[in-house]
């Protein structure tokens, strides 16, 4: 079945439809959701939420994209939206995670230097679980512009749009997002595991 006919089949509101879409597509858009709100269990509910806002603006949506791409749009914004629900706290800093320099401007320790993005090592199964693990120990502000730009391939600003920041606040917290990751995977995967060696996240 391609997009066209999935399409007016979601838009006669084919019941079978939406199970077909979520059935083809579900995993991934649930890997998505997971990756923006931190757990399982709201990325579940933010999934649910997503097929309900798709079911209500199927006639909006015009096929210029795929469907898929236009599912992976409403599951981002569900899951950004989930965010902003959840109550406001103070994050965690991130400063003891970022380079440090000495009064000469000069590194005051070597950074490790990574050869592959965290998309990359991401689809490696040695180490999937342990740079998720990373990201998600990143503070929520962080881990999201990080998911957004680096895994969803978003660009910047599209990121900024999603976000309701200016493309410049995106740009600085994608950089210190991904120093912060560098250090952490540096202490997960270790500077000398030769699978890790070399990976860049940026």
């Amino acid at each position: 079945m391609n997009d066209a006919q999935l399409l007016e089949r979601l838009r006669a509101r084919d019941p079978q439809a939406f199970e077909d879409l979520v059935r083809t597509h579900g995993a991934r858009l649930l890997a998505v959701a997971r990756r923006i709100v931190g757990n399982e269990d709201d990325a579940r509910d933010v999934l649910q939420d997503a097929c309900l806002s798709a079911s209500r603006g199927i006639d909006g949506f015009a096929g210029g994209a795929k469907v898929s791409t236009w599912m992976h749009r409403i599951v981002v914004n569900a899951a950004l939206m989930r965010l902003r629900s959840r109550r406001r706290r103070s994050e965690e800093s991130i400063e003891e995670l970022l380079p440090t320099f000495d009064a000469t401007g000069a590194w005051a320790e070597a950074p490790a230097t990574w050869e592959e993005p965290a998309h990359v090592m991401l689809e490696r199964e040695e180490t999937r679980a342990r740079v998720r693990r990373c990201i998600e120990q990143l503070p929520e502000s962080y881990r999201t512009v990080l998911v957004l730009r680096d895994i969803e391939d978003l660009d910047t600003d599209e990121a900024a749009e999603l976000l309701g920041v200016t493309a410049n606040a995106v740009k600085i917290r994608l950089h210190r997002a991904r120093q912060a990751l560098r250090t952490l995977l540096a202490e997960e995967l270790g500077a000398g595991d030769p699978a890790v060696v070399g990976a860049r996240a940026a």
